[in-house]
Formats: C-alpha cells, sequence, structure tokens
C-alpha cells in the first residue's frame, strides 16, 4: 500500500485538502498534518470542526484507520525524519508563507520539515499553492522548487468537462492533482473522451 504525508495550511481553499483526503484513503495510508492556524479555516470554509482531539475525529469523519494525524509542532513524529518511507508529500492548499518556508529550507514546523526531507531524499513533493495575484517573490519562490522537481499545481480550474456543482470543479482539480502523483481516478471526464 502507498503512504502519503499531507498538509493542510492556513489558505483558503481548505476544502481541497479534505477532499484530498477521501480520495487518498481508498488507496493509501496517510499521515495528515495541518498547521494550527488552519483549524478556523477549515471550519468556517467547510462545516468541519477538527479543532479539538483532531486525530478520532478525522479518523471517524473519514471512517478510515489508515489516517494518522501529527501535529505541526511535533518535530519527532515520523514525516520529520527521512527514514520514514512515504510515496511523497502533499501540501494542499499551500500558503505562501509555508511556499516561502519551503522554498528556503526554513524548517521552522513540521510541514516545512516534512517537505524538506521529501525534497533531500528525492521524494515526490507537490505543492498546491492558495493564492491570487502571485507576487514576483511568490514566482521566484515556486520557480526555484520547481527547479528541485516540486510539482507545482495551483487549484486552477477548467470549464471542458461542464462544471453544475462547485463540488465539479473540487473534483477536477484534485483529479489533476491525484494525476501529477500518479494516483488513477475517475473524478472528471478528461477531454477527448
Amino acid at each position: 500500500m502507498k503512504r502519503f504525508v499531507v498538509a493542510i495550511t492556513g489558505a483558503s481553499g481548505s476544502i481541497f485538502g479534505v477532499r484530498l483526503l477521501e480520495e487518498l484513503l481508498n488507496v493509501a495510508e496517510v499521515h495528515l498534518v495541518i498547521s494550527k492556524n488552519t483549524f478556523p479555516i477549515i471550519k468556517d470554509e467547510t462545516g468541519l470542526d477538527w479543532a479539538a482531539n483532531t486525530e478520532s475525529v478525522v479518523r471517524n469523519h473519514f471512517a478510515s484507520d489508515k489516517l494518522f494525524f501529527h501535529e505541526d509542532s511535533d518535530m519527532t513524529s515520523p514525516p520529520a525524519s527521512g527514514s520514514f518511507k512515504t510515496d511523497g508529500m502533499l501540501v494542499v492548499p499551500c500558503s505562501m508563507k509555508t511556499l516561502s518556508g519551503i522554498a528556503n529550507g526554513y524548517s521552522n514546523n513540521l510541514i516545512e520539515r516534512a517537505a524538506d526531507v521529501t525534497i533531500k531524499e528525492g521524494r515526490a513533493l507537490l505543492i498546491s499553492p492558495r493564492e491570487t495575484p502571485f507576487s514576483a517573490i511568490h514566482l521566484e519562490n515556486m520557480l526555484k522548487l520547481a527547479k528541485f522537481g516540486v510539482r507545482i499545481v495551483p487549484p486552477v480550474p477548467a470549464f471542458y468537462q461542464k462544471p453544475k456543482v462547485i463540488d465539479d470543479i473540487v473534483d477536477f482539480i484534485i483529479g489533476k492533482i491525484l494525476d501529477s502523483i500518479g494516483v488513477e481516478h475517475n473524478l472528471f471526464t478528461r477531454w477527448g473522451s
């Protein structure tokens, strides 16, 4: 079974992180890290209150024993070590603060440390930067990471699949993210299908 680290950071778009978890848990063990300032955003945008007893709450929400939660401040948890083998890490959504920390090797919390480990071990790292417009600083940080092989997948929708509801747009974005890490899915109709 595959194993991924998933981080949800304090940017709007936590719905993407939640939907990604739903899909990945069908095929993988997932180690989840949520930045401490993100819990109010998740609650505001999705109605999910994961701030207290997070591991048991998220396991119950997804009805999965393949989901493990790690506090962002716990630098001794498994994702902080290169000897903890994974198939990659996804930061969805990725705030500009986290993007900067990862791009500049500033491992100030578990998300940044796990991303640093992912890069140094040559594993797949994908970030979904959630900001608009991008400043030159944001773009330089993304370019720096792209040069190291990091996949940059901003949540940019397409409309050729004729979305009817917001979930159709979310599924398209998550499908593109899963495509980028080689995970099969049926979340949207592909062009020419």
